[in-house]
C-alpha cells in the first residue's frame, strides 16, 4: 500500500477514497491502469460512450459498487431495485444467478444499441469487480481514519506510537511489530521503570540523549494487572518516587 501511494501521489481526499476501495482482491488488478490514467501516462478509454459520465471521476476504472449499479441502470435498463439485486448476486457468486443476470443485462444493453460482445465484456468487468468491491460510503470513513492517523504519525510520531502501543498493550506480537517500527523511525523505546513508567505507554525526554522517547507501560508487563499498576502510579504521584525496594 505504501508503494501504491508513492506511485499514486494523492493530491486530494478523493484519491485516498478511490485507492482504499481499489486495494482489494479483484479491483486491485486495475490499480496500475488507474495510476497511469490519473497521471496522463495512459489514455482513458471506455468500452461504451455511456460509461464515460459514470467512470470519468475514477479515470475510466470501476472502483465502487455504486458505479456497477449505475452501469446496470444506464446500459442494462435495470431499475434501482434491480441494480441492487444484481450487486447482491455478484457478491454471492452463485453461477446460476450470475448466468441469469448476464442474460438480463446483455438483453437490456442490446436493446440500447450495445453489441452483444461489448455487453458481455462490460458484464465480465462488473462481475469481476463487484464481488469484492466497496461502496463509496464504506470506503470514505476508512480513508478519513487513514488520513487522520497518517497525519498524526507524520507530525506527532512519539505520541502516535505511544497511543497505538497502549491500544494493543496486551498483544505481545503487535508490540514487537511496533517496536520494530520505532527502530525504523529512530525513536527509542525506554524500558519499564517503577519510578518513570505510567500504566500506559507514555512520551518523555530520555535523560541520556535529551531526545523524546516512548516509555514502556507497566500494565504491558505480563501478569501484573492494569488496576494494580494504576494504583502504583497513583501512589508514586502522591508520595514521590520509590526510594528502596522496601519502600516500593
Amino acid at each position: 500500500m505504501r508503494d501504491v501511494l508513492r506511485r499514486l501521489q494523492p493530491q486530494k481526499f478523493e484519491d485516498i477514497i478511490d485507492i482504499n476501495a481499489l486495494y482489494r482482491p479483484g479491483p486491485m488488478d486495475s490499480i496500475p491502469r488507474y495510476i497511469a490514467c490519473k497521471h496522463g501516462q495512459q489514455e482513458v478509454s471506455y468500452l461504451h460512450p455511456a460509461l464515460e459520465p459514470i467512470l470519468k471521476k475514477t479515470h475510466g476504472v470501476m472502483v465502487y459498487q455504486e458505479q456497477v449499479m449505475e452501469i446496470a441502470r444506464v446500459l442494462g435498463g435495470y431499475t434501482f431495485g434491480g441494480a441492487d439485486l444484481l450487486r447482491r448476486a455478484m457478491g454471492k457468486k452463485i453461477k446460476s444467478e450470475m448466468d441469469a443476470q448476464r442474460e438480463v443485462f446483455t438483453k437490456g444493453a442490446m436493446d440500447k444499441g450495445v453489441s452483444q460482445s461489448a455487453a458481455s465484456e462490460i458484464y465480465d468487468q462488473m462481475a469481476k469487480f463487484s464481488g469484492y468491491g466497496f461502496n463509496k460510503s464504506h470506503s470514505a470513513p476508512y480513508a478519513l481514519i487513514s488520513y487522520q492517523t497518517a497525519y498524526m504519525k507524520a507530525n506527532y510520531p512519539h505520541e502516535f506510537m505511544a497511543a497505538t502501543m497502549t491500544y494493543d498493550m496486551h498483544n505481545t506480537d503487535k508490540l514487537e511489530i511496533y517496536h520494530q517500527e520505532l527502530k525504523l523511525m529512530g525513536i527509542a523505546l525506554l524500558p519499564p521503570d517503577v519510578n518513570a513508567s505510567l500504566d500506559i505507554f507514555s512520551v518523555e525526554t530520555d535523560a541520556k540523549t535529551q531526545k523524546k522517547a516512548v516509555r514502556y507501560s507497566l500494565s504491558a508487563i505480563k501478569n501484573v494487572g492494569t488496576q494494580a499498576m494504576m494504583a502504583l502510579v497513583e501512589e508514586r504521584q502522591k508520595s514521590g518516587p520509590f526510594k528502596t525496594l522496601e519502600d516500593f
